[in-house]
């Protein structure tokens, strides 16, 4: 009977991860395929599991309408988000834990950053570009970098946030008897203590910058500006949808973010490790 009930679980298990498996590879594969399906087999009422004729005229397609240009703005303006967020959230979760300030203004600080970050963007974005309007930032990749921070700079404050919290406060003052300064301290000591946890703060940050879709909508106006998200949506139309080349650019879009993941892996289980503790 202990032998029965242990099989059976294996098998439980088994069947599950591979079900698991098949929901998250499934949406992938299925990408793939219609990537290198013609127009007629992609609209065809019986869906086939492999294409007939593999094609690349989607990827040619999508790569004459300039996608590289598109692919640069998203990866300047991701990446600069990400650094900015990372930057201004390490400094600012630093003083949260390492200063006292009057009235718990740190906690009140904490809360409001809480709440920007849980508002729906758009009742931010009305304000918002009626001032970049009147500072010349509508259409420009600075603007976009600025307004990213309200979806970066919230979440990177509250991650980092956690992880200098834990960070026992001897080795500050070890290093400060030593004659470190407050720089070389934060520096040499404390950045490098919490490495992982900034990078998966920056594997989340950036994960957000690339996909933000509203604020470059509303934002940007020049087609040679434009981010991927944008660019993304303009495949589906209101009568036709161009499946092939929607599917060839999403794929594209999705890959730089996949590898980049997969290399900073150890970095990231880490950084997780680290926050449960």
């Amino acid at each position: 009977m202990y032998r029965f009930r242990f099989y059976l679980q294996r098998a439980l298990f088994w069947i599950a991860l591979v079900a698991f498996l098949v929901i998250i590879v499934a949406p992938i594969y299925w990408m793939v395929i219609t990537s290198l399906k013609n127009p007629r087999e992609v609209i065809s009422p019986i869906p086939t599991l492999f294409p007939h004729a593999p094609t690349l005229q989607n990827y040619g397609n999508v790569f004459s309408a300039g996608i590289w240009r598109n692919f640069y703005n998203t990866v300047v303006v991701a990446v600069s988000s990400t650094a900015t967020a990372i930057v201004l959230a390490f400094l600012a979760s630093y003083a949260l834990v390492r200063f006292r300030f009057p009235l718990k203004i740190n906690r009140l600080f904490l809360i409001w950053v809480l709440v920007v970050r849980i508002l729906p963007p758009i009742v931010l974005a009305v304000p918002l570009f009626t001032v970049f309007n009147q500072v010349r930032l509508i259409n420009t990749l600075a603007g976009l970098i600025i307004a990213f921070q309200i979806y970066t700079l919230p979440y990177s404050i509250w991650i980092i946030y956690g992880f200098l919290k834990s960070l026992p406060l001897e080795f500050e003052e070890a290093a400060m008897i030593d004659g470190a300064s407050p720089g070389r301290i934060l520096i040499c000591i404390v950045a490098p203590l919490v490495r992982t946890g900034v990078i998966a703060t920056s594997i989340f940050s950036l994960i957000l910058a690339w996909n933000e879709f509203l604020f470059a909508l509303l934002f940007v106006r020049t087609p040679r500006l434009l981010t991927l998200p944008v660019v993304i949506s303009r495949y589906i139309g209101e009568y036709s949808t161009q499946w092939g080349e929607l599917m060839a650019i999403g794929l594209m879009a999705s890959l730089p973010i996949l590898i980049f993941s997969n290399l900073v892996y150890r970095q990231l289980t880490q950084g997780f490790s680290m926050s449960l503790k």
